[in-house]
């Protein structure tokens, strides 16, 4: 399986870079991931409506430019379904039995995802109702993606 993290955005924070690292170091014997960081928009602090579409319009046209047509999308959004653990790593299971080899999940930048981003994907997925910076969602989703390759093998991981 070949999932690929496309993000708005460079990360900064060492702490964050460690973990993600670890955990990508942790998934080579799962599937193949990447991290795809496209470059974020600047904007100003106040923006009207108009300027924060335009934004996220410009990032989504960037995000987009790197998904295939044969991958499976799952945006990270506020609105999209929650799932379980276990529930997440039974859709990766059924997505890679079903021929879906290439899983894309996208993080937006600090104003969200465009509407064009939000058409393309497959599935609009949520981690909590709770607003996350989209820096740390990285780290979030990484060990995620290593647990349900876990549950899926049916390997032992903490609760």
């Amino acid at each position: 399986m070949k999932i690929t993290i496309i993000t708005v955005g460079k990360l900064k924070e060492k702490y964050l870079k460690q973990g993600i690292q670890e955990y990508l170091k942790r998934l080579t014997a799962y599937a193949k991931v990447d991290i795809v960081e496209v470059a974020d928009e600047k904007a100003p602090e106040n923006m009207s409506d108009a300027e924060m579409m335009e934004v996220k319009q410009k990032e989504g046209e960037r995000i987009l430019a790197q998904i295939n047509q044969d991958t499976y999308v799952i945006t990270l959004e506020i609105g999209g379904k929650m799932l379980s653990s276990e529930q997440l790593a039974a859709k990766m299971d059924e997505l890679a039995t079903y021929g879906k080899s290439k899983i894309a999940f996208i993080i937006g930048g600090s104003l969200g995802i465009s509407e064009a981003v939000q058409k393309r994907s497959d599935l609009a997925l949520s981690f909590s109702k709770m607003t996350f910076p989209h820096q740390l969602m990285r780290l979030v989703l990484v060990e995620q993606v290593y647990r349900g390759f876990r549950i899926i093998r049916g390997e032992p991981y903490h609760k």
